[in-house]
């Protein structure tokens, strides 16, 4: 370059080296590549401060995820528990479903009825002689607790009536036979009877014999009902409600046919089962009312409804000369009969 004066301009050694020296780039303006994209820039100084404090972000997040647990909370993934013993609670609770036989079926004073979970229920069993009425509504189990037992009882060496105003012998022999209850060895040896009888018979004959004695409040039913030379241990009506619907509007007869029934019961003494059919659900437990007063013992099976499920229950409502648990317990009929959970309690409302 030409100075102002015309002659060559001399340059500055120095100034001239500069200019032949490649330029620094700046921090400002360094390759975007040289720098992690997920790492903001810091001076080196903040860089060293931040490196000694802040962890990675998976540590970050770990640690994030571990302060939101509270401290007493335990880590329930990797908990090592000992295995709980349900022994005892298994135990408890076959017992409970299978109760054992507590009550001799004959004894001096009391009996049982040889089924599984009902003697449980009673502090000694039932008195000797006792006039017991079978309550409940169609289904229930009334017949089949009479015929089992009867059969037990028959088994054990008691002679036993069943009477039947409703069902056929044949029909009642095949019943048992289904439960695995083998009668006929028990008929072939007098110990156990089946009776049919035709409730217009018998009414025919209270009404005759209520003329004879014009009135007096006294009738012999032994030879109408008793089979001649035949003296039953235990016996079972099936039922009184038939012969109530055979007396239909003759009230006065049919309370003094129960009443010298009862008698004849007792006088034998024989231990006697009258089953009475109520409507379902249980809202009355006899046709009249006079019959729950008259019997010294009541039985109550229940079929109840919830929904689209029926529950089976049973109950002891009364028994004179006898304690006994008052609570309506858990019931089935199973494959060999009845068995009644003294310890299981009823879930549907009755």
């Amino acid at each position: 370059m030409d100075c102002l004066d015309g002659g060559p301009r001399t340059m500055n050694p120095r100034h001239e080296e500069s200019q032949k020296k490649p330029k620094k780039k700046s921090a400002l303006h360094a390759p975007r590549h040289t720098a992690p994209a997920q790492k903001p820039h810091h001076p080196p100084w903040e860089e060293t401060e931040q490196t000694e404090e802040t962890p990675d972000e998976e540590i970050v997040q770990e640690k994030t995820s571990q302060e939101q647990i509270p401290p007493d909370t335990p880590d329930l993934p990797r908990r090592e528990t000992a295995p709980m013993d349900f022994s005892a609670v298994k135990a408890r609770l076959a017992q409970s479903r299978m109760p054992k036989q507590t009550i001799p079926i004959i004894g001096e004073k009391y009996i049982g009825t040889g089924i599984t979970g009902i003697d449980q229920l009673f502090d000694k069993g039932i008195p000797k002689a006792s006039t017991i009425l079978i309550v409940g509504g169609p289904g229930s189990g009334k017949t089949i607790f009479c015929l089992q037992t009867l059969y037990e009882a028959a088994k054990a060496g008691q002679k036993v009536l069943y009477m039947t105003l409703e069902e056929t012998p044949d029909r009642l022999r095949q019943h048992m036979k289904d439960f695995g209850w083998d009668i006929e060895p028990l008929e072939q040896k007098g110990l156990f009877v089946i009776q049919k009888f035709n409730p217009l018979d018998i009414t025919r004959q209270i009404d005759a014999m209520l003329e004879q004695v014009r009135g007096e409040l006294l009738i012999d039913l032994k030879p109408l009902l008793i089979p001649a030379g035949f003296e039953p241990d235990r016996i079972a009506l099936d039922s009184l409600s038939a012969v109530a619907a055979a007396l239909f509007e003759k009230e006065e007869s049919y309370r003094l046919y129960l009443e010298q029934l009862f008698k004849l019961f007792n006088d034998i003494g024989a231990s006697a089962f009258l089953i009475s059919e109520t409507p379902d659900p249980v809202l009355r437990l006899s046709t009249t009312g006079v019959e729950e007063f008259l019997a010294d013992g009541v039985l109550v099976f229940y079929n109840v409804r919830s929904g689209n499920i029926r529950e089976s229950a049973f109950e002891v409502l009364k028994m004179r000369g006898s304690g006994f648990k008052k609570k309506i317990v858990a019931m089935q009929i199973k494959e060999k009969g009845i068995v009644v959970y003294p310890e299981q309690e009823v879930f549907t409302q009755i």
